[in-house]
């Protein structure tokens, strides 16, 4: 088994800093002073879990209207003070939260503090805006509806979560961000942005104490009812799929057809998702997309792309595969993927097989640990789902401890013949 590794050459409790603010909010620092430069990533737990019914959407068009202006910074000049310094800054949303980022030279640290937390706390939403991002989602929108990859993965959530809000799109659709005005954006920020439970991690050339007072000085007096509290992030619980759903979405001109196929999996906390993890690496990821890419690229020849993926979230999870293939191909595409599902619970993996897996998984990890960003990304997972500090020097042992037996078990829990949905999108002559 590969050891960890130590503990002083990696994040964890001895050289990660966490505060919690009298407001709630969390507070993470890493040094790093190896080049002048700070990230800042953190998150607001609130996402498209809370778009009321008929404004899907509105938690992305929120995060969108963000950076048009500000109680202190107009649009021109809060461009003019991000570039003038050779800054970034992003807000995006998600299924349960609002993420944001910022990344600039140590010297402009505490501006982007400064105008990051007006950004946040204090928007304008001006309307001679509204028009613009309403304008560029629809357009982002209609592309994606005529995108056969993107309509079979949209289509395959909807079916497989159905009413669930898991099963909506964060950008929305087109009659949904259509309907939405300024005092929807108005209300869903007095009533879901608030501390509680906010996160921000500060990762780079900065003192822990410096970035906590910079920090504090900005956002301590921020106060918001619970609507943004931990409590809030509880959705319904998700129905899972009975039977076997074969849906097909006809888009005329086109000349490939993309599969999505998956079963109901597992969320983030469930003592499974390591193993399934490990199995999913060996099904479509590792080695030119795994198993997968294997059989049904190389040696059948059937698809242009093929891949497996784990998507486990806070509340329930799913494990798909995707394909594009040539509309002649589609059904015995479907039925090669299906037999590697099977074959994946009928008989384990090889010890090599499993050692390239975990070597390759436990291998990029430090790799993602060589930035400023991926410390700060890895760390905000690390408290979001509530891993502990010390989850970067578990983890080799968390991969390592998954067993050929385990791979098989796991697969044969969720990859089930007699519970999965495929979704297929492509030419009218491909249904």
């Amino acid at each position: 088994m590969t050891s960890a590794p130590t503990k002083r050459s990696v994040p964890g409790p001895e050289n990660i800093t966490r505060v919690v603010l009298d407001n709630g909010m969390v507070v993470l620092v890493r040094e790093n002073h190896a080049a002048p430069v700070v990230v800042a990533e953190g998150l607001l737990p609130t996402g498209s879990i809370h778009d009321p019914d008929g404004k899907t959407g509105l938690a992305g068009f929120v995060a969108s209207m963000l950076m048009r202006g500000s109680e202190r910074y107009a649009f021109d000049e809060f461009n003019e003070i991000i570039e003038g310094v050779g800054a970034n800054l992003s807000v995006n949303a998600s299924d349960h939260t609002t993420d944001f980022g910022s990344t600039s030279l140590a010297e402009d640290f505490p501006t982007m503090v400064e105008v990051l937390a007006d950004t946040l706390r204090r928007p304008q939403f001006p309307p001679e805006h509204m028009a613009r991002v309403r304008s560029q989602k629809l357009v982002r929108i209609q592309e994606r509806d005529q995108d056969t990859q993107q309509v079979a993965n949209l289509r395959f959530f909807e079916t497989i979560y159905g009413e669930h809000p898991y099963g909506r799109p964060t950008s929305g659709y087109a009659e949904t961000v259509s309907a939405i005005q300024r005092e929807d954006l108005l209300a869903f920020h007095a009533g879901h942005y608030a501390p509680q439970s906010a996160v921000i991690v500060v990762t780079g050339d900065v003192r822990t104490e410096t970035a906590i007072d910079l920090i504090r000085a900005q956002f301590e007096d921020w106060r918001g009812d619970a609507a943004g509290t931990a409590e809030a992030q509880l959705v319904a619980p998700v129905q899972s799929t009975n039977g076997v759903n074969r849906l097909f979405y006809p888009l005329p001109g086109k000349y490939q057809s993309d599969i999505v196929i998956g079963c109901p999996a597992v969320a983030r906390s469930h003592p499974d998702y390591d193993a399934i993890r490990v199995a999913n690496t060996v099904l479509g990821r590792f080695g030119m997309m795994g198993r997968l890419g294997e059989t049904i690229r190389e040696e059948q020849g059937l698809a242009y792309y093929v891949y497996s993926a784990q998507d486990a979230n806070l509340a329930a999870g799913v494990w798909l595969a995707a394909a594009g293939v040539n509309p002649e191909n589609v059904d015995v595409a479907v039925e090669s993927i299906l037999s590697e599902f099977a074959r994946l619970g009928e008989e384990p993996p090889s010890e090599e097989e499993l050692a390239d897996s975990q070597a390759f998984m436990t291998g990029v990890l430090p790799l993602t640990l060589e930035t400023n960003e991926g410390v700060a990304n890895t760390l905000l997972n690390m408290e979001w789902y509530g891993l502990g500090l010390d989850y970067i020097e578990r983890y080799n042992d968390l991969i390592y401890g998954v067993s050929p037996a385990d791979v098989q078990r796991v697969a044969a829990t969720y990859l089930r013949s007699d519970r999965y949905t495929v979704v297929v999108a492509g030419p009218p002559s491909a249904g």
